[in-house]
């Protein structure tokens, strides 16, 4: 009994926690936040509009300086922007990790570009299983994977019954298998970008993207209402929802915001990478390096810097001398409307100067741990590289450098790349007990490929004893996989 009572109170303590969370957000945290995951012409878009609204918001000459003053460093040189006291930035996140990821869609121009990333112009299909390769799966598994994205709808969700599908399975295709062994199977399938895929209700589509966000403060509140007033939710009953939850009409204005930034159809979304195709992704940054292996980088766009206006300074000075007396109604609502935009205005150009700080700070942080790239143009030479790396360098929390690199692209001498390209993963361990990226056992692949005798091509277990030979410590059945992404055939189809 002490023990219920015990976890009872744990529970409490852990939802009274998240409630404080939810109402610690301040408006410039949210602010930030939202202005740091925007890419260049979004964030042009958005200064226009908050120009626009509000009359006290002026433009001043452009702050982006020349690449010069904004970082250039020799190869082996070190980081130019410097961490605050105890290794973090020098302005106050002391709450980010309670910020939630707002995910914004990319922003595209008219021209193509050259060497950009197009994400493929692959079918949905094709995208779902090119990411069977992340997962370490039997044979048999892939099979049944391959065959359940088959059977998803346009929307990314399965229409069908699982019994249905199984039932088609062994009909149609002759493949024989279990429920139980099948919910397997949707359950990896349900671990796939983006996040929702595989949902079989709009239920269960809105739960699986809800439980990824897990540094979402109202991650709690918004799965409670999925999962405990659904039919409320569809209903858009949002008062008995807040007297459910016992909820401030602030916060239930913000928890309706953050559920109606989820996706109902993740499958739409996979689509629009094609879209890409005829359009310019405007880069966000433009890095350039020298026959002396300096490299320059700076922030694209002439992005106006904003200020005050002086009359709004003016005007509330001149109220202040006002007696009580004389303030009027009429200018009781003026001073407070000018304050009120004044305050707004300033907490703008705060987050626009943070914005600024934490990109370029980002930026250099990539630059110096994958200098290599950067110099040469060469996939290979891309490291093992992970957020947290980025994290540590940069002085930011790893949800900031997240948001960063958030649909930012980079402009580069040997074409435009998404950030993300430069995020790989550990793939097998060499000899020298440093670790080669897939990209770099991939290359490796190919070269022997290229190499060999074509009336007696190389099966994979003759490729993995050759890569051994190399220092990559590779199996056979992951040559494989490397192998079938590179849309290489096996030995005998190679004849």
């Amino acid at each position: 009994m002490a023990q219920d009572n015990k976890q009872t109170q744990n529970q409490v303590q852990v939802q009274a926690q998240q409630q404080v969370q939810v109402q610690t957000l301040t408006p410039q945290q949210v602010m930030l936040v939202r202005l740091t995951e925007m890419p260049i012409e979004a964030l042009q878009q958005r200064i226009e509009n908050e120009c626009l609204e509000n009359p006290w918001l002026e433009t001043a000459p452009s702050l982006d300086p020349s690449p010069e003053e904004e970082g250039s460093w020799a190869a082996e040189g070190p980081l130019s922007s410097e961490r605050g006291e105890g290794g973090e930035a020098s302005y106050d996140y002391r709450s980010e990790d309670d910020i939630p990821d707002y995910m914004l869609r990319p922003t595209y121009s008219k021209v193509v570009p050259e060497n950009v990333e197009y994400g493929d112009t692959l079918t949905f299909y094709d995208q779902l299983k090119a990411q069977i390769a992340d997962f370490d799966l039997t044979e048999r598994e892939k099979m049944l994977l391959e065959y359940l994205i088959g059977e998803l709808d346009g929307n990314g969700l399965l229409g069908k019954p699982l019994v249905q599908i199984i039932d088609e399975a062994e009909i149609y295709q002759g493949i024989e298998t279990s429920e139980a062994e099948m919910q397997k199977v949707l359950g990896v399938l349900q671990q796939f970008e983006p996040a929702g895929v595989g949902a079989r209700s709009l239920q269960e589509c809105l739960l699986l993207q809800i439980k990824r966000d897990e540094k979402n403060p109202y991650q709690p509140l918004m799965q409670k209402v999925i999962e405990k007033y659904y039919d409320d939710f569809i209903h858009k009953r949002w008062e008995r929802i807040q007297q459910h939850l016992k909820l401030s009409a602030i916060q239930t204005e913000e928890l309706k915001r953050e559920i109606k930034r989820l996706n109902p159809r993740p499958g739409s979304s996979i689509g629009e990478k094609s879209l890409v195709i005829g359009h310019q992704i405007m880069p966000d940054f433009i890095v350039d390096t020298d026959e002396d292996g300096h490299i320059s980088m700076q922030l694209n766009g002439s992005t106006s810097a904003l200020t005050i206006s002086p009359d709004a300074t003016e005007k509330l000075e001149a109220y202040s001398k006002l007696k009580s007396s004389q303030l009027t109604k009429a200018i009781q609502e003026d001073i407070r409307f000018t304050r009120e935009y004044v305050e707004r205005g300033q907490i703008f150009i705060d987050a626009l100067a943070q914005r600024r700080e934490s990109m370029i700070r980002t930026m250099k942080a990539i630059i110096k741990l994958q200098r290599p790239f950067f110099l040469e143009g060469d996939d290979t030479l891309l490291k093992p590289m992970k957020l947290e790396d980025v994290s540590a360098l940069a002085g930011y929390d790893i949800s900031t450098i997240s948001r960063v690199c958030n649909s930012k692209y980079v402009q580069t001498p040997f074409g435009i790349y998404s950030l993300k390209h430069f995020f790989t993963h550990k793939a097998v361990q060499k000899d020298d007990a440093e670790m080669a990226t897939a990209k770099q056992v991939m290359a490796a692949i190919q070269e022997l490929i290229d190499a060999e005798d074509k009336k007696h091509p190389l099966s994979d277990e003759k490729l993995s004893a050759l890569l051994k030979q190399k220092g990559y410590d590779i199996a056979r059945r992951t040559i494989a996989k490397y192998r079938e992404i590179m849309k290489i055939p096996i030995a005998r189809m190679r004849k």
